[in-house]
């Protein structure tokens, strides 16, 4: 074993002894565009867990066609990793009655984007691009928040940005931002962000969603989710400068350009943070004054006749329990502060959960972009034309 595949497997090591997780194929869901091609949703089960009694990405047994019927049975879609522990799961049939007749994963937001349009389902966990279009296009419905135990442990912040008009669309599961990362020996005072979008070696997530970081470079804006016309060019413009650049879809492959020494410079997450410092890589983050994030939810489907089981899956995920094995395993933080203890400890930290100084800093996609009051944003469409031309 030559050295750099040494410290790639040092690196994979160190995801699952410092952060938590089994396996560093469940990478943590992004806030991914749902126009970004997807992989087949993963079946895996976690590490150490024994079989889950639902067979995750078929259901079983065949479900009816509608989502909602009368039989307490369940059907979910959400991320792998943020639900499929057989704990979990058989633990919630336990207590509630209810039955999981279908319990579908996905890796991508993208790959949801397709599964919730093939069929409907009881319950989705959606992050901001998704939730919007799920509201738009009446595919899930408003949530009584009174029928929700728990809800009121969920950080305020989370549980505001989960409303239209008035009504609650989601109830807040877990969260995450982005960051600069750099390697401090082959990086001499990186900590600039206009460095990173002027260098060739640095690996940016394969997302429309980035426009919006390099944004942040931008003096003149405000918001990065916000962006007239004039100001989406100039963000376009500062990423077409480098058309070699890389553009990641696996988070694992951040782990390997720095434990390469082939990246300077790459977006990611604390969590990934966290496991290059445990490999011992000199990576540091770049000092911002914003950054970006999102927020992923439990969404309620529309047309659901029966929701009582429903709800007890939206009460029992706002558990610290549950949160707390999800947050430890996809390296996300949860929304329940409650949480932030054992296991997910390390992950609060680093995302700096219960810091309103450092969550003030975090311009939240809480809407696809262009959703902005005075109707003078970009919309969605454009930024979505700009990143395939970007990216293909």
């Amino acid at each position: 074993m030559d050295r750099r595949t040494s410290v790639v497997a040092l690196a994979v090591a160190a995801l699952a002894a410092a952060v938590g997780a089994a396996s560093p194929t469940a990478a943590p869901p992004t806030a991914a565009s749902p126009t970004a091609s997807s992989p087949t949703a993963s079946s895996a089960t976690p590490a150490g867990s024994t079989a889950s009694p639902v067979t995750k990405g078929s259901p079983t047994p065949t479900p009816p066609a509608s989502p909602a019927r009368s039989d307490g049975t369940l059907q979910i879609l959400t991320y792998h990793g943020y639900a499929d522990y057989a704990d979990t799961t058989a633990e919630f049939e336990k207590v509630t009655g209810c039955r999981i007749a279908r319990f579908d994963t996905v890796q991508t937001a993208a790959e949801m984007r397709d599964r919730a349009a093939q069929r409907p389902y009881d319950v989705i966990s959606a992050g901001p691009a998704l939730a919007a279009e799920l509201v738009e296009s009446g595919q899930v419905q408003p949530i009584d928040t009174a029928e929700v135990a728990g809800y009121t442990d969920l950080s305020k912040r989370f549980r505001d940005m989960s409303t239209k008009s008035g009504k609650v669309y989601g109830v807040p599961y877990l969260w995450g931002s982005h960051e600069f990362l750099y390697d401090s020996s082959r990086v001499k005072d990186g900590d600039d962000l206009r460095r990173v979008f002027d260098s060739d070696d640095v690996a940016l997530q394969d997302s429309p969603l980035t426009i919006a970081d390099a944004a942040l470079a931008d003096e003149d804006v405000d918001d990065p989710y916000e962006l007239t016309e004039e100001q989406l060019d100039r963000a376009v413009q500062l990423l077409a400068e480098h058309a070699e650049r890389t553009y990641w879809r696996n988070p694992l492959d951040l782990v390997k350009g720095f434990a390469t020494g082939r990246l300077d410079y790459a977006q990611a997450t604390p969590y990934y943070r966290l496991l290059l410092e445990k490999a011992g890589k000199p990576v540091k983050a770049v000092t911002l004054a914003r950054t970006t994030g999102w927020v992923d939810s439990w969404m309620l489907g529309a047309g659901v006749p029966d929701t009582e089981c429903a709800y007890r899956w939206l009460g029992y995920t706002t558990s610290a329990t549950v949160q707390r094995k999800a947050a430890a395993w996809v390296g996300l933080a949860p929304a329940n502060p409650k949480a932030c203890t054992r296991g997910a400890k390390r992950v609060c930290d680093a995302y700096g959960v219960g810091k309103d100084s450092r969550l003030d800093r975090i311009a939240f996609a809480v809407r696809p972009p262009g959703g902005c009051a005075d109707g003078k944003c970009a919309g969605y469409q454009a930024w979505i034309g700009h990143w395939r031309k970007l990216a293909e």
